[in-house]
């Protein structure tokens, strides 16, 4: 039996695993091979078991899930004697006190209490502790730390909001591998880095790690992190003072300017001069400049045309509504952190009724979580249904069969007719299948009453396309995607 200390192997079988680690980070790409797969530690080979460990049980189901055989598949190609694969959980260890996670927080995607103990979070809090003492800078109230070199202008940075505790999925992933490409390149791979997507969905968690990791790796660069509302104050604020030089010096002599919320300052057409002409000074001092905004720069509402099109030089990623696994995914990583258990029944059901924002979505967990504790109740299906009745009520929004109909005929380009005609060209039966399955999710109507929706058809019928539209989104990404999206749609 070969055994692996600490994670490290060694001899021989060190360098298999390094090359069963590279290339399974070519074949997941830098995204998910960083969220998921590069906590993967050796533990031992024993009659053809080659066992490896993840710090949670969540972790570990999505490798199993999703990475399982391809790992096999690697380790065959280095040791045909390997047969199988074995993914363990070994628990981190403690953390603070579960009490924590009644405290009221900002809550963006995978936001949590203190980051895990690791090596790359120690070493960001190292940073974070050497650079407050050099510069004298204090905590704040609130106990989070102010950019020492501009703490006048610059917002403080929340210590939560790294990327070791942002949770990756795929509709965010593209903007995710973007900003860590950002904070981590020697140089400025891309002027701007632009991101955007509806509130709540992680823009502001992205920005102060991108933050926190510039400083983390070389403290003496300068960073201002700001709202484009607190660059608008303060621009008004050194025109009502005359001073408006030593606003250009201050701004226009950063090494990493990120401006939160972009959006805010349309139809400001001073304030947007202003930073029009700061951003081509950083530009073409090669300074990286990195933005957050609800829409894509093409679709900002009372921005300059001029602006828009120097918004999208550089790398523009979107961040997209998330996906039932995405949300779930959030809730066990912060549930875990918090050293909290909580039903997986309640999750299950959190995941599914609050769809649109991730700050609802955990500010709901800390509500179930907060009631439990004072009120010294077990945390149930129904005791969260009780807890978050009027939040449920206002996500409790009915899809009607008809909506279905209309909008899985729009999505397919055919006839709204068509779904309750007797055509059978899969042109046509394909969508009105995946109409029929969408209405038994998505509403509260029975077999028989689907059947009579869609031209009097058999309860049977109904129940095929069901079946039939489970094989093929696993038989079909794209499909499947299809479908999702659908799904997102209506229930939005």
């Amino acid at each position: 039996m070969t055994e692996f200390n600490d994670g490290g192997p060694k001899g021989i079988d060190a360098n298999a695993w390094a090359r069963v680690r590279g290339r399974l980070r070519s074949e997941a790409g830098e995204a998910a091979y960083s969220s998921w797969l590069k906590p993967l530690t050796m533990v031992s080979i024993k009659d053809g078991v080659v066992r490896l460990a993840v710090p949670t049980r969540f972790m570990r189901d999505w490798v199993v899930g999703n990475y399982k055989k391809t790992i096999l598949a690697l380790w065959r190609e280095e040791d045909e004697a390997i047969l199988s694969a074995e993914i363990v959980v070994q628990p981190p260890r403690p953390k603070e006190d579960a009490k924590a996670f009644a405290r009221p927080e900002r809550a963006t995607v995978a936001a949590s209490d203190a980051p895990q103990a690791g090596p790359a979070s120690a070493g960001r809090r190292a940073a974070q502790d050497l650079d407050a003492k050099q510069n004298g800078a204090q905590p704040n109230r609130d106990g989070l730390r102010r950019e020492p070199a501009q703490a006048d202008v610059s917002a403080p940075l929340d210590p939560r909001l790294t990327f070791d505790n942002y949770v990756v999925g795929k509709p965010n992933e593209f903007a995710y591998a973007a900003a860590r490409r950002a904070a981590e390149a020697p140089g400025v791979p891309f002027n701007p880095l632009f991101l955007y997507g509806p509130s709540g969905l992680g823009k502001t968690h992205l920005m102060h790690a991108i933050a926190w990791e510039i400083r983390a790796r070389d403290p003496k660069r300068r960073v201002i992190y700001l709202s484009a509302e607190k660059f608008m104050y303060e621009f008004v604020r050194a025109v009502r003072t005359k001073d408006t030089m030593a606003f250009k010096d201050q701004f226009r002599s950063v090494d990493v300017l990120m401006i939160d919320d972009l959006h805010c300052i349309a139809g400001r057409e001073m304030t947007q001069e202003e930073f029009f002409h700061t951003f081509n000074a950083l530009v073409d001092q090669n300074r990286l400049v990195v933005i957050s905004a609800d829409k894509s720069p093409s679709d900002l509402d009372g921005v300059e045309e001029r602006m828009r099109s120097r918004l999208g030089w550089g790398l523009v990623a979107d961040i997209h509504p998330t996906t039932y696994e995405l949300r779930l995914g959030i809730l066990q990583a912060k549930a875990e952190r918090a050293s909290v258990e909580v039903p997986a029944k309640v999750l299950e059901f959190l995941a599914h009724k609050i769809t649109a924002n991730v700050r609802e979505l955990e500010g709901a967990l800390i509500r179930i979580v907060a009631h439990a504790e004072l009120i010294g109740r077990p945390i149930t299906l129904e005791t969260a249904q009780d807890v978050l009745r009027d939040l449920l009520r206002s996500h409790d929004r009915k899809v009607t069969i008809d909506e279905i109909q209309k909008r899985v005929a729009e999505h397919f380009n055919i006839r709204i007719t068509d779904m309750h005609s007797a055509r059978r060209a899969r042109a046509v039966a394909r969508p009105r299948q995946v109409a029929m399955y969408l209405a038994k999710q998505l509403t509260s109507r029975s077999l028989p009453e689907i059947g009579r929706k869609f031209g009097g058809r058999d309860h049977t019928t109904v129940m095929h396309a069901v079946r039939k539209i489970d094989e093929l989104k696993l038989g079909d990404s794209s499909f499947a995607e299809d479908v999702e999206l659908l799904r997102r749609m209506l229930e939005s």
